[in-house]
């Protein structure tokens, strides 16, 4: 039976949201949208087609609101006769879950537990599933969680350095941006099915941003790890820090667990850097020094990164370009492979000047590494999840 996919991936502020109906193997996207300002100045926005919707909603709405609103706004273009499904971008799956779940109300009790692991997302990815259950309760919803791609990784690799009961409770390398990094992988086996075989970096990189070592088209490294905080520099974010740093911070400028996590988390990386904005178009735009440094730092810490995820696996096939700034911005591209000449990477400078958000190869055909932009596509990712979810729990119904 064909079926419509409503794919929610909820924030602190905004809730953005894809359509898609599952027609026997196939998925076609429906409409897109988003609906920003929760808490304040609310405003619901929708792309159906060549038609742009734009419509505020009172003021003050909370996540019951805005979804209430969005299902009853659903309600002119969904069809009757094909049921709803909703799939859920949630952050962390921690320990035990490392496949896309069917919701249950012990299921989402054991996610709440997990919100200390990444309390700046799981709480409001865990909001809109607790208020669609409460609004709509026969709904079936599924989780897909970003953290379940790299499972499985080796010990070396997912531990740290502590107290061995500190590792079992939990305290360890899980990695994120799984589900982007699933759809790339995935998305390889047709773009060049060489590569999809071999040793491959995916570089993530937009206002979140990391790297991913895949071989045989399975996560063996991330530089990401116990939060999304770790590895390279992104928008607001710190990316990899010194403990000591966090140490001085707390004890010798006073700063509360809360203030550190602000500073971390939304003053910190390019932002922070620059003193101008997170925005990259914004900071290769600009003539200010400040600027220019917080891109030079951006590139060498995905540089010393790469080095670092070949050195994990032992070689290197292919570098993947995705998320906006991937995807989007030419220079940065650029500076980062010029730093890997080393490797083998021979850019067609030609090529990388004239892609912009869509599927290329910009290597030479001199260079030893394969390099691609791949535009991602977790909403796609998280639907066919979804869809697969509930036709296995038919079957075993």
């Amino acid at each position: 039976m064909n079926k419509q996919v409503l794919v929610l991936n909820s924030g602190s502020s905004s809730i953005k949201f894809r359509l898609f109906i599952a027609q026997e193997n196939e998925l076609q996207r429906q409409l897109k949208g988003q609906i920003e300002g929760l808490g304040g100045k609310a405003r619901f926005k929708a792309q159906v087609g060549n038609k742009a919707i734009s419509e505020g909603l009172p003021t003050q709405s909370d996540h019951e609101a805005a979804l209430q609103f969005l299902l009853q706004w659903l309600q002119g273009y969904l069809n009757d006769q094909m049921p709803l499904l909703v799939g859920h971008r949630v952050v962390h799956g921690g320990k035990d879950f490392t496949q896309p779940v069917l919701l249950t109300t012990n299921i989402l009790k054991r996610l709440q537990k997990l919100n200390p692991l990444a309390p700046l997302h799981q709480p409001h990815n865990l909001a809109a599933i607790e208020v669609l259950h409460k609004l709509y309760p026969q709904l079936p919803q599924v989780a897909c969680f970003d953290t379940a791609f790299h499972a499985g990784h080796r010990k070396e690799i997912e531990q740290f350095a502590v107290p061995r009961e500190l590792t079992e409770e939990g305290i360890r390398r899980y990695g994120f941006h799984g589900l982007s990094y699933e759809f790339i992988a995935k998305r390889l086996a047709i773009v060049d099915p060489t590569l999809a075989n071999a040793k491959v970096l995916v570089a993530h990189l937009g206002n979140g941003a990391s790297l991913c070592a895949l071989e045989n088209g399975k996560s063996v490294d991330s530089s990401m790890g116990f939060s999304a905080l770790d590895g390279l520099v992104m928008g607001t974010r710190s990316g990899s820090i010194d403990a000591g740093v966090l140490l001085y911070l707390l004890q010798e400028k006073g700063l509360s667990a809360a203030q550190l996590s602000e500073l971390l988390y939304k003053q910190s990386g390019l932002l922070g850097v620059s003193g101008l904005s997170n925005d990259m178009r914004e900071l290769l735009a600009s003539s200010e020094a400040n600027a220019e440094e917080a891109i030079t730092l951006y590139v060498h810490r995905i540089a010393r990164e790469c080095g670092a995820l070949c050195s994990v696996l032992q070689g290197l096939d292919g570098i993947i370009f995705t998320g906006g700034i991937g995807e989007n911005a030419v220079p940065i591209r650029e500076r980062v492979c010029d730093k890997l000449v080393w490797l083998g990477v021979v850019l067609d400078k030609v090529s990388n000047s004239q892609v912009q958000g869509r599927e290329a190869k910009i290597s030479t055909d001199k260079s030893a590494v394969a390099v691609y932009v791949v535009p991602t596509n977790e909403e796609l990712m998280i639907a066919q999840h979804t869809v697969e979810v509930i036709n296995q729990e038919q079957k075993n119904a």
